[in-house]
C-alpha cells in the first residue's frame, strides 16, 4: 500500500509498505478521506506538538473515514474514532477515557495515522455512516466531537452570551453548537476576515478581526458585563487573554486550542477577581453517536467547512496549504 510518512519538519515522503492484517478485535479499513487538523500542521511545521516530538517517521492523520474490507461490516462506509484508551485504568473506569494515561491516538507519538491506503483498527472504533453523510464530512465528525466535548464543559443555556475566539474548524463548530443551544449573542474573532464571514454564516451575531481591540468591543457591546461563556479556539495566548478579559464575573472559560510554545498565559489577577471557572478541553469522549445524529438531522453543517480538496498524491501541497491557514479545512481524498 502507498504510505505517507513525516521524517522531519516539512519532510513528507511516500513509500510502499505491506498491508497489516487485522488481529483479534480489529478490522481492515480502506481509507477514504482524511482531514488535515491544526495538530497535524504542528507536526509538519515544528516536528512535534504540546511537548511531544518526532521520534520516528510518522504517518499523520486522525480525522478520517474509510470502507470496511473485512468482517461483519464489510463494504460499509465508516467514521473512525482515532483514540484507543486502555479501558482499564482509573480514568477510563471513571468515565474519562480521553484522560487515559495509556491512550494510543492516531498520528501521534508511536501510533501511525490514516495517511495510507489501509489501516487495521479496533472494530469498536468504527461507526457506520448514514447515506446522507459523505466520506469527507464523516472525517470531520472528529473535530465535531471535540467541539461537543467543549460544549459539554461550557454548559450553555438558552439566552446566554458566548464568545468564540478563533474561527477555525473547531471554533466554527462551537459557534454552531452555541447557536443550536439558543445562545442569545455569539461573538466571534479571528485574524482572517474570510473565517469571520463563515462564522456569521454559521450563527455568530457579531464577528470582528482579532487585532487587539476585540475585548474592548465585546465589553462595550455587553455594557461591561461580558459573556457567560468564552471559548478559546485559536491555540494562541492572545485569544486566551481575550477570553479571560471578556468573561463575566463568575463566568466560564473553555480552552480548546493547543499553543505552539506549549505554554498558556493570562492575567491572573483578572481571572481571580472575577472568580472564573477555567476548563481545558482534552479531545473528546463518547461523542460519535451524537455527532452523527446532529449531522444526519441537518442540525450541524460540516460540508461548509471544507474549502480545499487534494488527491492523496498531492498531500504535500495540502499540508502547505493548511500551514498557510488559507481557507478553513483542507481535505485529502484517497478514494
Amino acid at each position: 500500500m502507498k504510505t505517507l510518512r513525516l521524517y522531519g519538519i516539512h519532510d513528507l515522503r511516500f513509500s510502499d509498505e505491506p498491508v497489516l492484517p487485522p488481529g483479534a478485535h480489529e478490522t481492515l479499513v480502506r481509507v477514504a478521506s482524511v482531514g488535515v487538523c491544526g495538530s497535524d500542521t504542528h507536526w509538519f511545521s515544528e516536528g512535534g506538538i504540546g511537548g511531544a516530538s518526532l521520534t520516528k517517521p510518522l504517518v499523520l492523520g486522525h480525522e478520517f473515514t474509510g470502507v470496511v474490507e473485512s468482517g461483519p461490516l464489510k463494504g460499509k462506509r465508516v467514521a473512525v474514532d482515532p483514540a484507543m484508551p486502555c479501558g482499564e485504568c482509573e480514568w477510563c473506569l471513571e468515565g474519562n477515557p480521553n484522560l487515559c494515561p495509556n491512550i494510543r491516538f492516531a498520528g501521534t507519538g508511536e501510533v501511525d495515522g490514516a495517511l495510507r491506503d489501509y489501516v487495521t483498527w479496533p472494530s469498536k472504533n468504527l461507526y457506520p455512516l448514514p447515506d446522507g453523510i459523505s466520506n469527507e464530512a464523516g472525517a470531520l465528525l472528529e473535530p465535531l466531537g471535540v467541539a461537543l466535548h467543549a460544549h459539554s464543559l461550557a454548559t450553555i443555556r438558552p439566552g446566554m452570551s458566548v464568545g468564540v475566539y478563533g474561527s477555525g474548524p473547531v471554533g466554527l463548530l462551537a459557534i454552531q453548537l452555541a447557536h443550536l443551544s439558543g445562545a442569545g449573542r455569539i461573538f466571534a474573532t479571528d485574524v482572517l476576515p474570510a473565517r469571520l464571514e463563515e462564522a456569521q454564516a454559521m450563527g455568530a451575531t457579531e464577528a470582528m478581526v482579532a487585532d487587539g481591540n476585540e475585548s474592548a468591543f465585546i465589553l462595550k457591546a455587553t455594557q461591561g458585563r461580558g459573556v457567560d461563556v468564552a471559548f478559546e479556539a485559536a491555540g494562541d495566548n492572545e485569544a486566551v487573554q481575550t477570553a479571560i478579559a471578556t468573561a463575566k464575573p463568575g463566568g466560564r472559560v473553555v480552552i480548546i486550542g493547543i499553543p505552539s510554545e506549549d505554554r498558556t498565559t493570562f492575567t491572573a489577577s483578572t481571572a481571580r477577581r472575577k472568580g472564573l471557572t477555567i476548563l481545558i478541553c482534552r479531545r473528546m469522549k463518547g461523542t460519535y453517536p451524537r455527532a452523527i445524529n446532529l449531522v444526519a438531522q441537518g442540525k450541524i453543517d460540516l460540508e461548509g467547512l471544507m474549502t480545499h480538496r487534494y488527491a492523496f498524491k498531492d498531500s504535500l501541497e495540502a499540508f502547505k496549504m493548511a500551514e498557510r491557514r488559507v481557507g478553513i479545512k483542507v481535505m485529502i481524498n484517497l478514494i
